[in-house]
């Protein structure tokens, strides 16, 4: 029964995570001979290279239904820091017919509708179930045989991929003619030590990773992007909460104001994107700052983010190869497209990746063009894949179902509108003494927000 599973790991190309996926491959197959049982397949998403998109899964379906449509029962699917207990994972899933159509998980739901989901279930977004990719899920072989062929005879229509495993879920409900997710209460995301997972067949390992020392205050360089109109309302948050905790920082705008202080790029304000200034702080950080700076990080003024918490995260990353980390997003990527990092929850370059870039000739279309699509095309023209952390957030921590959040450490959150900004920050992203003493995740009073 154990070979009749293919295991899909959440792999990425960077170095720190595909060596994390590959460790959790072995964890699989180590079971699986401890166990006296045949060796399933264990496949990394990022080994999977014929598609730019293979990250979104429905593209996959096709390769899974011709490959593996025959002679196997159930796609499994979880992310490298899931924690698998194989024996409990079969013993669940035999639970299931496998001749019939399954979509398993552990459910999610939005207690009110939110931008990430286009409002989608605006007059009750509870009915609406989609798993919790951290716990693991799974299809049944049917169910991907089905998907696949809709996929043969209706393309992908979807121009953006925001939010995956909702937008998987609406995919495979078909406007209720497909499947709900079912809950499977051994699908968990409790972390390992915990008392309660004497049942769970998957736990989530829940901490902010630290692989070292976190990095220095002074190798994190920070860019604010400003204007005229916002200086009197979102800076002073900054300086209230998070601007602190960064060595180095300015704030660019279209206007010279000594008094917090900001820069004039001299870039006129635009009210769509933000591509020419993003790219003249990406000249800036090359040309005017120390090149023993390896960091920059870019932000919005209305974004709150612990610059603590990522020097932590990025002591897991190698500066001299091209990072470009944070959210991502898809645009397109049923048809080709391209990935890129969403720019409200912070995006994050090691100097390498920035010279790249520059180096590329690659730039804006147009000087309001969407900056970190811009990017997104740029970099997957030279090749360099973007990485992803959920730890980065585009929107406000209510835009997020609860229990989604529970098993996270956040490094940043995006928007003002229609709540207390340093509240936000202060229950949220706010270091306290035993987080900074001992690294580990600390129980926060997050009230609702």
């Amino acid at each position: 029964e154990l070979k009749g599973i293919v295991f899909v790991i959440q792999s990425q190309s960077n170095s720190f995570h595909s060596k994390r996926a590959e460790d959790l491959k072995r964890d699989i197959l180590k079971q699986a001979v401890d166990l006296g049982k045949e060796l399933p397949t264990v496949l990394l998403i990022h080994q999977i290279d014929r598609h730019e998109g293979a990250w979104t899964i429905l593209p996959l379906m096709t390769d899974f239904s011709v490959t593996y449509g025959r002679n196997s029962s159930w796609i499994f699917f979880c992310e490298e820091d899931t924690r698998i207990q194989v024996i409990k994972l079969v013993e669940t899933l035999r639970r299931f017919d496998k001749s019939k159509e399954w979509f398993l998980g552990k459910a999610l739901y939005d207690e009110e509708s939110t931008i990430i989901h286009h409002y989608a279930f605006a007059e009750n977004p509870t009915v609406f179930k989609f798993p919790d990719f951290a716990a693991g899920w799974a299809l049944s072989i049917p169910l991907v045989n089905k998907l696949a062929k809709k996929l043969k005879s209706e393309p992908l229509k979807s121009d953006f991929t925001i939010d995956l495993k909702h937008e998987i879920s609406l995919y495979i409900w078909q406007k209720g003619e497909g499947p709900h997710l079912t809950p499977v209460p051994e699908f968990c995301t409790d972390d390992m030590n915990s008392y309660k997972v004497d049942h769970c067949a998957t736990t989530f390992s829940n901490f902010l990773p630290l692989c070292g020392e976190p990095v220095n205050k002074e190798d994190v360089f920070v860019a604010v992007k400003t204007c005229r109109k916002f200086h009197g309302d979102r800076i002073p948050v900054v300086k209230q909460t998070w601007e602190r905790e960064a060595a180095l920082i300015e704030y660019y705008s279209d206007y010279a104001d000594i008094s917090i202080p900001t820069i004039d790029l001299g870039i006129p304000n635009t009210d769509r994107g933000h591509c020419g200034k993003t790219f003249a702080i990406l000249e800036r950080f090359l040309n005017h700052t120390s090149p023993r700076t390896p960091w920059l990080v870019i932000v919005d003024d209305d974004t709150l983010i612990s610059i603590f918490r990522l020097r932590k995260l990025l002591s897991c990353y190698d500066p001299n190869e091209p990072v470009f980390l944070g959210e991502r997003y898809g645009y397109g990527l049923g048809t080709g497209g391209y990935s890129y990092i969403t720019g409200g929850g912070g995006m994050v370059f090691s100097r390498t990746a920035v010279q790249k870039l520059l180096a590329s000739k690659c730039r804006c279309y147009s000087m309001d063009a969407p900056d970190d699509m811009v990017l997104g095309m740029c970099f997957s023209g030279l090749g360099i894949p973007i990485t992803h952390s959920p730890l980065f957030h585009q929107a406000r921590p209510m835009d997020y179902p609860k229990d989604y959040l529970s098993h996270q450490i956040p490094v940043s959150f995006h928007k003002h509108w229609n709540i207390d900004p340093v509240k936000v920050y202060f229950t949220w992203l706010a270091p306290n003494t035993e987080e900074s003493s001992k690294g580990k995740k600390v129980g926060y009073n997050r009230e609702d927000l």
